[in-house]
């Protein structure tokens, strides 16, 4: 049986050709087969005809078939920090997708805020990496989420992280102002790497505590304050400037661990070097104008429980 992924192209991929928006999402497959699947297994809008060489625009709406089959196990329940009806801020766990994607589809915080908001037209106006955990904000109504949609493209939000990450920097506040694309020499495709012709990427860290782990490595407890907002900024901000982030497959001490589990062959080395199941970063606060009443409102979601685990180990 084939069941259908949708897919609504978000601001942040305006102009990317189909194919790269699409080994973007379904990271576990090759561009060729990418390729296939566009060409065989796309529906598109009526009027619309998309190649693999298509340009992609913000809200460009499109739906791959796939043979049904059981999707990972993620959490199926989120917090409601905040809702008036036209603002919904939740506290999304770490491990739930925001969005579909070809393996997680009713298993993503969308299709259960259709269930819980029924009635409702509840989106999300940004997004959050599936291992992130924290805020998330949602409009409302399409009207409301239009509007928080237009204050995160233009500035208006503050987003505060925590990062656990592993090192010793030299001072309590600093800055990585350094530019990212997404093509580099890699063996992982979806990582970002700091290159001259890159989007220009700042992100502003403040050291709230250090240290150390129970084997002696110096580890430190981090908010960041992302001044721009690039794929996987935080992440590889941190990896450049020498204080790899707790849990990163991917920016971490090793990329080959990322190869490994995308072919869920981890090894007890891989989890212990790790340290964490997952990456450790949390959407901490949230200042942001009220997509009604434009007056201004801040949120706050505290250390969940496995990164407070993780830190109190660390003396």
């Amino acid at each position: 049986m084939l069941v259908r992924v949708p897919f609504t192209v978000e601001e942040n991929y305006a102009g990317w050709r189909l194919d790269r928006y699409l080994q973007e999402k379904i990271r576990r497959l090759s561009r060729a087969r990418i390729q296939r699947l566009i060409e065989t297994r796309l529906e598109a809008e009526a009027g619309h005809r998309l190649k693999p060489s298509t340009r992609v625009a913000p809200g460009l709406r499109f739906a791959l078939l796939k043979e049904a089959e059981p999707e990972p196990e993620t959490p199926l329940d989120f917090g409601v920090v905040h809702d008036d009806g036209d603002l919904v801020v939740v506290d999304k766990p770490a491990g739930l997708p925001v969005h579909p994607t070809a393996r997680y589809l009713l298993h993503t915080f969308t299709a259960l805020a259709r269930e819980r908001f029924a009635g409702r037209k509840v989106d999300p106006a940004h997004r959050i990496d599936r291992e992130t955990s924290g805020l998330l904000a949602c409009g409302g109504s399409p009207a409301c989420t239009k509007a928080l949609k237009s204050a995160f493209a233009h500035g208006r939000v503050a987003k505060t992280y925590l990062a656990l990450a592993e090192g010793a920097p030299r001072e309590d506040r600093f800055e990585v102002d350094a530019p990212l694309r997404l093509t580099g020499a890699s063996k992982v495709r979806v990582r970002m790497h700091v290159a001259a012709g890159g989007l220009p990427s700042r992100t502003g860290f403040e050291v709230l505590e250090r240290r150390r782990a129970p084997d002696g490595t110096p580890v430190v407890l981090l908010a960041c304050h992302p001044r721009t907002g690039r794929q996987h900024q935080i992440r590889a901000h941190l990896h450049h400037a020498g204080l790899p982030m707790v849990g990163d497959k991917i920016y971490g001490p090793d990329e080959e661990i990322f190869d490994r589990f995308t072919r869920r062959a981890l090894t007890d080395a891989d989890r212990e070097r790790l340290r964490l199941d997952r990456h450790a970063l949390h959407a901490w606060r949230l200042e942001l104008p009220h997509p009604a009443r434009r007056e201004r409102l801040a949120f706050e979601s505290p250390l969940p429980e496995d990164l407070r685990a993780l830190w109190d180990a660390c003396r």
